[in-house]
């Protein structure tokens, strides 16, 4: 990037990375402060060939790598070869600040954005964090102490925080999914997939790498589904009740997402069915916002942009938390839409087919309850926390 250019305009730095939970966040807010005050220069500063490097570009914003190194959670002898690392972090972030003079430095988690909204904190440089978890990261928490503003995209994360500086405004997503969460899914929309507006839709969906645990449970779980049936009426002949029994799976349809791993063996084994049940299978959705449009129930795991999305759109969900998550902050996630009522929980130790089957013919047509799972999931939706922290953000600035 050009530094001698770097006078000409208002300028935020947003840094944050490591993973995609750390730096989608970031490009919301960022578009969204280009979209209430267009004259802004937004620069993202993160780890020098860390995924932001490829992803930030790619979303047409400036980025400056810089090298960082975070510690181990536990002390080891590891910790005297980061030091010396961290040291020049901090030293390399007061120079970039230094030359870049911006309004404000805005930090969405993950190690790399620790020393720059340190020095930015030491220099006296408006600061602002933004959590997307129920358990706070060990970065956002140690910078809790010095930044400004602290924005949390759950209640329970806030006892973690300094309450004068807590802001619950949930966590930013892409206008699109705002936008698509507010309409309902129309019947060419579904034609348009291949699916039916008629029947219950389930969206299975493990992340944008998949979940190897949950694509096994599912593809395990459609033979009790095809298996089962369904009373939809009754006759009365001579005085005596006669129920009629409909296959379950012909008012069901899947949507799954399986990663790109296990894409050959799971859609082979939806082929084997199709007769009998209605899916769409695909690695990757580009389109994710229409595919959530057209959902009654997800199946997924807990990131905290996950629960935001599908709370936006007020869905209910079969949330299986990801066992190994740092500081097991899904199961944090999780719990705090299923002690709402927005959500059921499966451990993924106890994750079977049978078990998941189950819980999707318990809820899904089970219409008073389905209705309340939905109604706590869209209460607990904050579809405008990208235009609120981004306000947030201009106040602190000017």
């Amino acid at each position: 990037m050009e530094m001698k250019r770097m006078n000409i305009m208002d300028r935020i730095i947003i840094s944050g990375g490591g993973t995609g939970g750390h730096i989608y966040p970031g490009i919301a807010i960022a578009n969204e402060l280009l979209r209430l005050k267009s004259d802004l220069e937004i620069i993202f500063v993160g780890g020098k060939g860390r995924l932001e490097s490829k992803v930030i570009p790619r979303h047409n914003f400036s980025f400056i790598p810089i090298s960082v190194a975070g510690f181990p959670r536990r002390p080891t002898w590891r910790w005297f070869q980061v030091i010396p690392k961290v040291l020049f972090s901090i030293a390399d972030s007061f120079r970039l600040l230094g030359e870049l003079k911006p309004k404000a430095v805005i930090g969405t988690g993950g190690y790399v954005c620790g020393p720059v909204l340190l020095a930015a904190s030491l220099m006296k440089i408006p600061t602002l964090i933004q959590e997307q978890n129920a358990f706070p990261g060990l970065t956002n928490r140690l910078l809790g102490r010095w930044v400004d503003e602290i924005h949390v995209s759950f209640e329970e994360a806030a006892e973690y925080f300094n309450a004068d500086k807590v802001r619950v405004t949930g966590n930013p997503i892409r206008r699109e999914i705002r936008i698509l969460s507010e309409a309902k899914a129309s019947t060419r929309m579904f034609a348009t997939f291949g699916l039916r507006s008629g029947k219950k839709t389930v969206f299975v969906m493990g992340g944008s790498q998949g979940a190897h645990p949950i694509n096994v449970a599912m593809v395990e779980a459609l033979n009790h589904l095809v298996d089962r049936k369904l009373k939809t009426s009754t006759n009365e002949i001579n005085g005596n009740k006669e129920f009629q029994l409909e296959p379950f799976a012909a008012k069901l349809q899947i949507i799954h997402q399986t990663g790109q791993d296990d894409y050959e063996l799971v859609k082979s084994e939806y082929t084997k069915r199709e007769t009998k049940i209605t899916s769409l299978v695909q690695p990757y959705f580009e389109n994710i916002p229409q595919i959530y449009a057209l959902a009654d129930l997800m199946v997924c795991r807990t990131g905290a942009m996950t629960i935001a999305e599908i709370t936006a759109y007020g869905l209910p969900a079969i949330l299986i938390p990801y066992p190994h998550s740092t500081a097991d902050h899904q199961r944090i996630n999780a719990q705090a839409m299923a002690s709402k009522g927005a959500a059921i929980i499966i451990n993924d130790a106890e994750l079977t087919g049978e078990i998941l089957a189950q819980k999707l013919i318990d809820l899904l047509f089970n219409e008073p309850r389905l209705g309340q799972m939905a109604a706590a999931s869209k209460s607990l939706g904050r579809p405008n926390a990208a235009e609120e922290i981004a306000q947030a953000i201009l106040k602190l600035a000017f």
